[in-house]
């Protein structure tokens, strides 16, 4: 699922008119709030403290829609527990439902990037929800006496158990995102590799020649090493299904009820369909990032494999006069501005600088791992947003090349069977039967004389003509296993 921002359904005046606002109050002071605001004066203190990336928490759908299971999952452990009352329980988990929805994304306008360890999102996620609820039992906003956006939405809970919870299971939404497009594309090149399996070509090593392989070889390998960053990243969901709610501030569990914990993770495992399960050292848990730098680094190890190929799709292709012009890259647009009739990879190059995008990416988790301190890590928000964005455009990156580049690509047979036979790297399976200096020799003699390295064996005359015929078929050098 591509990220996308969404387009504000109710627009909130920016210098609102007296009558059409609410007062609020909080431990600084008062402020007046957009009436028709779901949010609420610690959202606006937020708007206000960090105006610098313009993104918004409300463009990270997964975050709230992951957020929102939280909260209901929490006001439904709350309500058995009769630790809120049937009625706000009842409420807040329909509130709960509206906001995973995506319908209220445009009410969480706080930058994603924030001090304060996510305690911006918590309490924003806390105002819209509980005045979403006081909107379904047809109060009016800001009658916070009914609900609480503190007391009754965010009983038993902080920042620093729910705010994780949150992001690990927008993390495990998206890498799955992530490891299908993995997939998709591994299957064009599997199947760009089956069609192409019977062409030989000259491979290389250090871009050097080295022994004759097939194009589908070639591909296949490509489709191999993406399957393998799949099963890793669907392999990350076990780890980020560990939550500690009920920790609430260090992971000691003050202000919660003692029996909160277990139920909140039960029904957040109901809600969200994982296995999600408990943090067994909720102290340690609760500073613990290490999931995140360990997700991180499998979706770097993705890009740098997609990145690669990217490369080498670009070098293949090189020319068409002057390069190795092996395969043709579905044409796109006009390479050149000056140069009639260049036409440029610009698929692979646009995948490429994705790829530097991701790189960066890890580069953010790895600093923001290592800068927390004692009991919490303050910067879970710059990891977030780094870990999403990078997914996403890792996931459209591979997207884009599966369909406007890999699935068009051909290959040129001629070119590839010619490079073979000019290569003095046929010579390798001579030495078997000759010997390491002689077919040295045989090898070296071609690239002076410039011709094939069939030709000098066969004037030398050091195996029979049927022997050699069989040895140096470039097709039977492809299949050693």
């Amino acid at each position: 699922m591509a990220l996308t921002l969404q387009t504000p359904q109710r627009p909130i005046p920016t210098t609102p008119k007296a009558h059409q606002t609410r007062t609020e109050h909080d431990c600084i002071g008062t402020a007046e709030i957009p009436a028709d605001a779901y949010w609420g004066i610690h959202t606006l203190r937020a708007i206000d403290n960090f105006p610098v990336s313009g993104i918004t928490v409300g463009d990270h759908p997964e975050l709230i829609r992951a957020y929102a299971q939280v909260k209901r999952a929490c006001a439904r452990a709350n309500g058995e527990l009769n630790n809120i009352s049937a009625y706000q329980a009842a409420l807040i988990d329909r509130a709960c439902e509206d906001v995973a929805s995506g319908e209220l994304n445009d009410q969480f306008p706080v930058d994603v990037l924030q001090g304060g360890a996510g305690t911006s999102t918590n309490m924003n996620m806390n105002e819209v929800i509980a005045n979403r609820t006081l909107e379904l039992g047809h109060h009016a906003r800001g009658e916070y006496g009914i609900i609480h956006p503190n007391d009754t939405v965010n009983r038993s809970q902080s920042t620093n158990d729910t705010y994780p919870a949150a992001c690990r299971l927008a993390l495990i939404d998206v890498s799955g995102m992530l490891a299908d497009s993995t997939r998709q594309l591994a299957a064009s090149f599997r199947a760009l590799s089956e069609r192409t399996m019977p062409i030989v070509k000259i491979g290389r090593t250090q871009l050097q020649d080295a022994v004759p392989m097939t194009f589908g070889q070639e591909f296949g390998g490509f489709a191999s090493q993406l399957d393998s960053d799949a099963r890793l990243l669907e392999s990350q969901q076990t780890p980020l299904a560990v939550v500690n709610l009920g920790g609430t501030a260090i992971g000691t569990g003050i202000c919660a009820d003692i029996r909160f914990r277990e139920r909140a993770t039960r029904h957040l495992a109901e809600l969200s369909g994982l296995p999600i399960r408990a943090a067994a050292d909720p102290v340690g848990t609760t500073s613990d990032v290490g999931d995140f730098v360990t997700l991180s680094g499998v979706i770097k190890r993705t890009a740098l494999h997609l990145g690669k190929i990217a490369n080498d799709l670009r070098l293949l292709a090189s020319g068409p006069r002057a390069g190795l012009a092996e395969i043709q890259l579905p044409v796109r647009q006009a390479g050149s501005s000056i140069m009639p009739g260049k036409v440029n990879p610009v698929i692979p190059e646009c995948v490429n600088q994705c790829v530097y995008m991701v790189v960066g990416m890890d580069a953010t988790v790895s600093c923001a791992a290592e800068a927390g301190q004692l009991q919490l890590n303050a910067f879970e928000p710059v990891m977030l947003h780094a870990l999403l964005t990078g997914m996403h455009t890792l996931a459209n990156a591979m997207d884009t090349l599966r369909e406007r580049c890999v699935d068009g690509i051909t290959v040129n047979e001629k070119v590839g069977m010619e490079e073979v036979m000019r290569s003095s790297s046929l010579a390798t399976p001579l030495i078997g039967y000759i010997g390491y200096e002689q077919a040295m020799a045989i090898a070296q003699e071609a690239l002076d004389k410039r011709t094939t390295v069939y030709e000098i064996a066969r004037k030398k005359k050091v195996l029979s003509p049927e022997l050699l015929d069989s040895i140096l078929n470039p097709r039977n050098l492809t299949r050693a296993y």
